[in-house]
């Protein structure tokens, strides 16, 4: 019967924690797991590193196998004296891997067959999270909304190669929601393994391109034309908004460019953002002898001068 090194086997040092044997056991575990991996030998690595597993996790059979100590070489002839496992209870239990028929005759003479009274093992772990980008309307982040949404994944397939397919998803639209931000979907990411749970599902919100608004963290912009007169003489009119229509006073000698601020009808949060209303005055065509003459008029009514701050003649 050969000897076998568990340390060896897991990669670790004889004095490693259990924290260490751990973190290296689920890493070579999900490198050589049968449904996954890809390696020749991946099933008796699996079988092997389960096996290790088992003894190192555990402090009564550690401390046994340790007993045996540091001599013993990998693949060595090797018979246990008789004494070896002296002074030691093994309550056994929380198999992690395969099936206890399946652990070499060297595990079976030192523990014994169906150790712990447990007629098979699983290896569970704890599916990946996993990211997706979904594109929503800014009117859902006021409201909140329920939203269909197509997902594609990928996942090795029998052949061990990755396969496309597609699946439907509800995904609620809280209130409030803003760009950048993560909708958490609970146990939607990869399937674990064994009777491990799924991981979760983060959709990273992107809002689309909107005819009329623009945000800026929880601030929305919305660009106003307004007529001459408008801006000059100060006037009353309707804006749109994600909740509506309001009415808005424009103060006289306003110019291009004026921010006027809405305070709170931005996007709804605890402090919710501000509606920006940026004004955009939009000349008349002189199109006609009418609209020429008024433009001739105010030309003489005033001393208008656009280009005063240039320092040149106009």
């Amino acid at each position: 019967m050969e000897f076998r090194d568990y340390y060896d086997t897991l990669g670790v040092k004889r004095s490693a924690t259990r924290d260490e044997i751990k973190r290296e056991y689920r890493k070579l575990a999900r490198k050589y797991h049968p449904d996954v991996s890809q390696e020749t030998d991946a099933e008796q690595r699996f079988k092997e590193i389960g096996e290790a597993y088992e003894v190192l996790k555990d402090p009564e059979k550690r401390a046994a196998y340790d007993r045996l100590g540091a001599n013993w070489q990998a693949g060595q002839d090797f018979r246990p004296p008789p004494d070896w496992n002296q002074g030691f209870e093994f309550h056994g239990g929380g198999f992690s891997g395969g099936d206890s028929a399946d652990f070499s005759d060297f595990f079976e003479t030192l523990f014994g067959r169906g150790f712990g009274g447990h007629g098979g093992r699983e290896f569970h772990a704890r599916g990946d999270n996993t990211f997706a980008r979904i594109s929503i309307d800014l009117e859902d982040a006021y409201s909140g909304a329920t939203r269909t949404i197509t997902l594609q994944q990928s996942r090795l397939g029998a052949d061990g190669r990755p396969q496309v397919s597609e699946r439907t998803l509800n995904v609620r639209i809280p209130r409030g929601v803003r760009q950048g931000q993560h909708i958490r979907l609970g146990k939607q990411g990869t399937p674990g393994m064994g009777q491990g749970e799924a991981g979760d599902l983060f959709l990273e919100v992107d809002f689309k391109p909107h005819p009329l608004y623009r945000v800026d963290g929880t601030d929305i912009f919305i660009d106003l034309p307004v007529a001459p007169w408008e801006a000059a003489l100060g006037a009353s009119v309707q804006v749109p908004t994600p909740e509506g229509r309001i009415d808005l006073k424009i103060p006289p000698n306003s110019a291009a460019g004026r921010k006027l601020r809405l305070q709170g009808r931005g996007i709804p949060a605890r402090r919710p953002g501000d509606l920006y209303v940026v004004l955009q005055i939009v000349l008349p065509r002189a199109d006609s002898e009418a609209a020429k003459q008024a433009y001739l008029d105010l030309q003489r009514a005033t001393s208008f001068d656009p280009r005063a701050g240039l320092g040149v003649r106009s």
